[in-house]
C-alpha cells in the first residue's frame, strides 16, 4: 500500500488543494482512494516522514507507478512513513510549456508546505526527496515549512545551481542537510535546461541569468556548509532518466542491472542520514 499527496486537478497543468490517496499503486489502473483528513496525523505520529516527488513530463499514472516503486525500493520501516507527491508537471507542447512549469512547481511547493504544517505536525521528522524540476517543489516546501526539515535529497535537479544562495537561501537555512546527486552526462540538463530556464526567467526573474542546473555539476561556489555534493563519474553515463524507477508499468522492476538501482540506494541512505556508499569518488 502506498500513499500519495495529490495536487493534480486534472490531466494537464492545473494545481489543486491537496488530498491524500492510499491504495495499490501497482494495479492497472492504480486502485487508490482518498483518506479522511483526521487519519493523517495518526499515520505519521512519531515517525520519520519522507515526501518524494517526480519531475517534469510525468503523467498521473506515471507518477503513481514510479513513486510507488520508489517506496518499495526504500523498504519503509515501521518507524517511517512515505508519501509520493503528485503534481501536474506535464509535457503538453514539446519545449513550449516548460518555461511555465517553474510557476506550477513553485505553487505546488507552497501548498505542500501548508499541507506539512497542518497535517504532519505530529511526525518526529520530515525529509524531502526530488527528481528534476521536482527540486523546485521541495525547495518551496522547505522554505515555507514551520518546522526545521531533517534532510533534503535533490537528484538531477532542474533548478539553477545558485538557488541555495539566492531565491532559496531561506530553504537552505531551514534544513539540516542537502544532498545533491549530479551527473555531467545528463543531456537534458546540458541541452534542454538552459534555454528553458532562460525563458522561465524572463517570465519570473528570480535568479541570475544563465546559471547551470544544479543537477549537472552541483551547487555554485561557495558551496553552503549544509550541502554535500555527490558527483556521479562521467564514465558511468547517468542521464536524466536514470534515477527514479521507470514510470511505465510494463518496464522491469526491480532490475538489479538498471542504473536506477544504484541511485535508489543513494536515496535510501540520504533519507536515513547514512553516508552513501555510492557514487564512487
Amino acid at each position: 500500500m502506498c500513499r500519495f499527496v495529490n495536487f493534480r486537478a486534472g490531466p494537464f497543468g492545473a494545481v489543486c488543494s491537496p488530498y491524500v490517496l492510499d491504495g495499490d499503486s501497482f494495479a492497472d489502473p492504480p486502485a487508490l482512494m482518498s483518506l479522511p483528513w483526521d487519519s493523517i496525523p495518526i499515520l505519521v505520529r512519531d515517525k520519520d516522514v519522507l515526501l518524494a516527488t517526480h519531475g517534469f513530463n510525468v503523467s498521473y499514472q506515471g507518477g503513481v507507478t514510479s513513486l510507488g516503486r520508489l517506496e518499495a525500493a526504500l523498504q519503509i520501516r515501521p518507524n517511517e512513513a512515505y508519501f509520493g507527491v503528485l503534481w501536474p508537471g506535464d509535457w503538453i507542447i514539446p519545449a513550449i510549456n516548460y518555461p511555465f512549469e517553474d510557476g506550477i512547481a513553485s505553487k505546488t511547493g507552497k501548498l505542500l508546505a501548508d499541507f506539512c504544517n497542518r497535517w504532519l505536525a505530529s511526525a518526529r521528522t520530515i525529509s524531502f526527496l526530488s527528481h528534476s524540476l521536482g527540486a523546485r517543489v521541495i525547495l518551496e516546501a522547505i522554505k515555507g515549512s514551520a518546522r526545521r526539515v531533517r534532510h533534503a535529497c535533490i537528484t538531477a535537479g532542474a533548478v539553477n545551481n545558485g538557488c541555495l544562495l539566492e531565491e532559496y537561501a531561506a530553504a537552505g537555512a531551514n534544513c539540516d542537510s542537502f544532498l545533491i546527486l549530479s551527473s555531467r552526462a545528463d543531456r537534458v540538463l546540458e541541452f534542454a535546461y538552459p534555454p528553458g530556464d532562460a525563458l522561465a526567467d524572463l517570465l519570473d526573474p528570480d535568479h541570475s541569468p544563465f546559471e547551470a542546473a544544479i543537477g549537472r555539476a552541483g551547487p555554485a561556489a561557495p558551496i553552503p556548509s549544509f550541502t554535500r555534493l555527490y558527483q556521479i563519474p562521467d564514465d558511468l553515463g547517468y542521464d536524466h532518466g536514470d534515477y527514479l524507477p521507470p514510470s511505465n508499468p510494463a518496464a522491469a522492476f526491480p532490475d538489479p542491472a538498471a542504473r536506477f538501482t544504484q541511485a535508489l540506494a543513494f536515496m535510501a541512505a540520504a533519507f536515513r542520514g547514512v553516508a552513501p556508499a555510492w557514487p564512487p569518488s
